[in-house]
């Protein structure tokens, strides 16, 4: 397509898949690209991942294999993080930068607050196991059990307010069965800190300074999944890059939830 290059990074448990009804009600205005992260969908997992830097540097391989520089870059849940580490990393490439419902600067914090509703009592046990996890150990943990257990987790957190058509939610359990990095991105996630603070894991090395491209951060005022604080948190940290914009009565896939709110934002901000 000829128009402005936009790149979608997909979040965890999930690939470019996800996107692709995203893609549909803008690919005729949009010459969009939207890759399976390492280790997701139909990409390979040769090589093991320790950190979202190591997915940022993919990225960014990439696009240098498509000579492709100057683009819009779109990452939802994790690929946000993805996201703003290629973005501190490679200035000269990323033009605006969108984050929906994004891990935040500080990585994923197993923690709760008065303001969620969210129990993460047993993702925080989890949590604790894999900080002490070496990569080899976790090796054996890097699939998913089975396909009720991905069910069971979305139809609580991410589709506990809208869900996909009967037909494509069992194409997205399928898919999601793809992944083959488990562990490995939990791991990379308790560990990402391009913030100026400790984590309550690892310090913060103020990558999130080297932030240059005007941002739009999406944040569902329902997300079950990256509380809607994180947001907030984002934006102070851009300062005057960033422009946060809550999208009212959507939980953590506003593909799902609120997809007309979502394109205009987009294609607003774009």
């Amino acid at each position: 397509r000829v128009g402005p290059p936009v790149v979608m990074l997909h979040g965890n448990m999930t690939s470019s898949k996800h996107m692709e009804i995203l893609m549909e009600r803008m690919e005729d205005r949009y010459k969009i690209f939207a890759p399976d992260m390492r280790g997701f969908g139909a990409s390979t997992y040769n090589q093991r991942i320790s950190s979202l830097k190591d997915l940022a540097d993919d990225i960014k391989f990439w696009a240098d294999q498509l000579e492709l520089k100057r683009f819009t870059l779109v990452g939802w849940s994790t690929g946000g993080g993805v996201a703003m580490q290629f973005a501190a990393d490679n200035p000269g490439y990323v033009d605006r930068m969108v984050l929906i419902d994004s891990v935040g600067i500080k990585g994923y914090r197993l923690i709760r607050t008065e303001n969620s509703p969210v129990d993460y009592a047993t993702l925080r046990k989890l949590g604790s196991k894999v900080s002490n996890w070496s990569l080899d150990h976790m090796k054996k943990y890097n699939v998913y059990p089975n396909r009720e257990f991905i069910r069971r987790i979305w139809d609580k957190v991410m589709y506990n307010k809208n869900r996909p058509s009967d037909e494509l939610y069992e194409e997205y359990l399928d898919d999601a069965m793809t992944q083959r990095n488990v562990a490995d991105i939990h791991y990379a996630l308790l560990r990402f800190n391009i913030s100026t603070e400790h984590n309550g894991l690892v310090p913060g090395n103020g990558r999130v300074k080297l932030i240059t491209a005007p941002t739009l951060i999406l944040q569902g005022d329902r997300d079950l999944v990256v509380p809607p604080f994180t947001g907030e948190e984002i934006a102070a940290a851009l300062g005057a890059v960033g422009r946060l914009v809550i999208l009212s009565d959507s939980g953590h896939s506003p593909l799902i939830d609120c997809m007309d709110k979502l394109v205009q934002n987009l294609e607003d901000f774009i």
